[in-house]
């Protein structure tokens, strides 16, 4: 005999496929697992017109997908009503009248009770008095306000009170969500536990975090494969990720201005490889520098990895879990991280996983792993036990469904 599947509703604040970067990682796998328990009504914008092609995709995990193309400069105009309401901007840049009509219209036509949002812009469209008997959960997956908090300190003037004033109001909305939402989920404990810290007592344990993980079988020494069109340098050391986003632009542009140079002079044959999607202009120039290759987007990512001597992540605005960490350690990679790339992730310090912080520190990290002669062996071993996408989810039904036996 077959159960029906309870309908739940699923808000997402950018089209969860294909799982290509850091956040369509996440809610892609939150969608798969929650799949398998739900029918799943998906609401979601996609603000890449690459993606458009990926809708259909969806529906061997959704009853319903209701996207709502969105483009840059319209959701900016949009967003510059938060000036006038006193609100963050995040929440005008991500609202839409067709997003919140369609939810009215999913909620009351499937009856649903139970609704899982992806990120605090989603929250607007059920954190309403009409929709207070559902039962509603948050994956904040990061503390979002506070890296609008560290992209003030590093910036000036005008952007200095912009981005002070944003993490002032999100923040605020955040601790409101918590207070209004069943439970909210963060990427790892020390996010959940800074979280925390920000609420008073009786709101603490609403807080919970339902770590990322890694698709071993995708991810895996033995699955990277040279395509036809690939020419790789011999020698090369690597950094992934979606290059339109700010802290990776900071991390390369400042790995590019402090690092490279001195390793380019010692190691003349080395090469830089910048790898992911929709480079910015900052980074395209970075490729004026000898040996700093920008790829853009690469339809796999993996053969790049694979091939790297060890894969870079000089994060100096972080939240959360690093995905390139755990891919790269996925593939049994050597890393060397900065400080803020590795947390979340805890791995022991090791010849192959190596935290080092500031310009020296930094070099010299890398030079003992371009001169090294083992062959990094840890790594892999450490996902496997910790960041498999079935351990990592595994308590993510509870949350949506206290009402089951553990």
């Amino acid at each position: 005999m077959t159960t029906t599947k309870p309908d739940l509703l699923l808000l997402v604040h950018r089209i969860p496929y294909p799982p290509n970067k850091g956040d369509k990682i996440r809610s892609f796998n939150l969608m798969k697992a929650l799949s398998q328990h739900y029918t799943v009504h998906l609401g979601c914008f996609i603000d890449d017109p690459f993606d458009r092609q990926y809708i259909n995709a969806l529906n061997q995990w959704c009853a319903t997908v209701f996207c709502v193309n969105q483009t840059k400069w319209q959701a900016k105009l949009c967003a510059l009503s938060g000036f006038i309401k006193n609100q963050a901007i995040t929440l005008p840049y991500y609202f839409s009248r067709a997003m919140a009509a369609w939810v009215k219209a999913t909620i009351s036509t499937h009856k649903i009770a139970k609704v899982l949002v992806y990120s605090s812009s989603m929250a607007q469209y059920v954190d309403k008095s009409e929709y207070q008997s559902l039962s509603k959960v948050i994956d904040f997956v990061d503390i979002d306000s506070d890296k609008w908090r560290q992209y003030a300190e590093k910036s000036r003037g005008v952007k200095r009170w912009f981005y002070q004033r944003e993490a002032r109001l999100l923040l605020q909305y955040e601790k409101q969500i918590c207070q209004r939402f069943s439970s909210s989920l963060f990427v790892s404990d020390d996010e959940a536990n800074a979280f925390r810290a920000m609420l008073p007592a009786e709101l603490q344990h609403k807080v919970h975090s339902v770590l990322n993980g890694v698709d071993t079988d995708y991810f895996s020494p033995e699955t990277a494969q040279y395509s036809a069109e690939q020419t790789l340098p011999e020698q090369y050391i690597v950094f992934t990720g979606a290059m339109d986003y700010w802290a990776n632009v900071d991390a390369v542009c400042w790995f590019c201005q402090n690092i490279w140079p001195r390793l380019k002079q010692l190691y003349p044959q080395l090469h830089f490889m910048i790898v992911g999607g929709k480079p910015s202009a900052e980074v395209r120039a970075l490729s004026q520098q000898a040996g700093v290759v920008v790829t853009g987007r690469v339809d796999d990512v993996r053969p790049y990895i694979s091939h790297a001597l060890f894969a870079v992540a000089p994060m100096l605005i972080a939240r959360g879990i690093q995905n390139k960490v755990l891919e790269a350690m996925a593939m049994n990679k050597a890393v060397v991280c900065s400080a803020m790339a590795m947390e979340g992730i805890n791995a022991p310090a090791s010849e192959d996983a190596v935290i080092a912080d500031g310009v020296e520190g930094f070099i010299r990290a890398c030079k003992q792993q371009l001169d090294r002669t083992s062959t990094p062996s840890a790594n892999r071993q450490w996902i496997l036990q910790h960041f498999t996408w079935q351990q990592t989810l595994v308590r993510l039904n509870s949350f949506i469904r206290p009402e089951l036996p553990a």
